[in-house]
């Protein structure tokens, strides 16, 4: 038996709780997993509390990231005890996913951690700072570099945007942090942001070229604010757009992209290539200390998930929700 956040849908409606499980109904899968630690993200919040069509299938186990140890496996390319990390893969949306005691997957979704990062620390980082570290490899082959302008990050009170400042500011670069919320100042400054402006600056419809602000940009919230962004961005500059929290819509002009020849690179962290996958991780292990990732985590346990899904969709969370699952 193991325990596991539990969606379902029926006559009933719609509910999610903690559940008691036989092994026997986890799902097909090549390798399983005991998991340590999962995550709580946006896209968990959606489908904890039914504010979006994240699920699939029901019953479902949400949560789209894991990390623990393998405790059987039938490929080759893993053996028992083995520290492993899942992102994305449809888990958590059409595949038992994370916030559970145990998983069972397919051997091509998970990667080997690296030896310098234990499972709590990989989780905390999880899939947005992953995400926020695709964002960064992306500007970073298109040439973006520390001192050629300021790099704008928004939703930057979110998982993404929070580890996206400290991976920024870590490698050298201005970083400039768009949030909702004034009071969070002192803290994305403790991140590393070392200018703080109001997300109503670009939340609203804006001119299709507007006063070149940025030499790059993280965007995790799409829509409007995405499109002012790229009005924004300095000649030859780029964007990395990896979330749609304001919406799915990009109300924007071409001028940008040809009066300015800057770029945009949609962020696609659910099914990377394995080779991306480990450039990734490699590079956050190296960069990312546990002192760095505590000021933006707090740990919930798994009884905790669903009244925390709620707050998240309210607002109200910041930073990283780490989930102790044998809490």
């Amino acid at each position: 038996m193991f325990k596991a956040v539990l969606i379902e849908k029926d006559e009933q409606g719609y509910r999610a709780g903690v559940a008691e499980l036989p092994e026997a109904r986890l799902p097909e899968g090549n390798v399983t997993v005991d998991v340590e630690y999962s995550t709580l993200n946006y896209k968990d919040g959606l489908a904890i509390t039914g504010k979006g069509p994240i699920v699939r299938s029901f019953p479902l186990v949400p949560g789209i990231d894991f990390a623990g140890l393998v405790s059987s496996s039938s490929d080759s390319t893993f053996s028992p005890g083995d520290r492993v990390v899942l992102n994305g893969w449809g888990v958590g949306e059409q595949h038992w996913g994370g916030l559970a005691q145990r998983a069972s997957v397919k051997a091509d979704w998970l990667i080997k951690l690296p030896a310098s990062m234990p499972s709590r620390r990989a989780m905390i980082i999880g899939t947005a700072g992953y995400t926020a570290m695709l964002s960064i490899i992306a500007l970073e082959k298109f040439g973006i570099r520390p001192g050629t302008g300021d790099v704008l990050v928004t939703g930057a009170g979110g998982g993404v945007g929070s580890i996206a400042i400290m991976l920024l500011h870590k490698l050298g670069f201005h970083v400039v942090a768009s949030t909702g919320r004034p009071d969070e100042g002192p803290y994305l400054k403790s991140l590393g942001a070392t200018e703080i402006i109001d997300r109503s600056q670009l939340s609203q419809p804006g001119k299709p070229l507007q006063k070149e602000r940025w030499i790059a940009a993280i965007d995790s919230v799409g829509s409007h604010t995405l499109a002012n962004v790229c009005a924004g961005i300095k000649a030859d500059g780029a964007v990395a757009a990896c979330g749609m929290a304001q919406g799915l819509d990009f109300p924007a002009s071409v001028a940008p992209f040809i009066l300015r020849g800057i770029a945009l690179f949609g962020i696609n962290s659910v099914t990377r290539p394995k080779a991306e996958r480990v450039e990734a991780w490699d590079r956050l292990a190296a960069l990312l200390t546990e002192a760095d990732l505590e000021r933006s985590a707090v740990e919930i346990g798994l009884s905790d998930v669903v009244a925390s899904a709620e707050r998240l969709m309210s607002g109200q969370v910041r930073g990283r929700t780490v989930v102790d699952v044998n809490r």
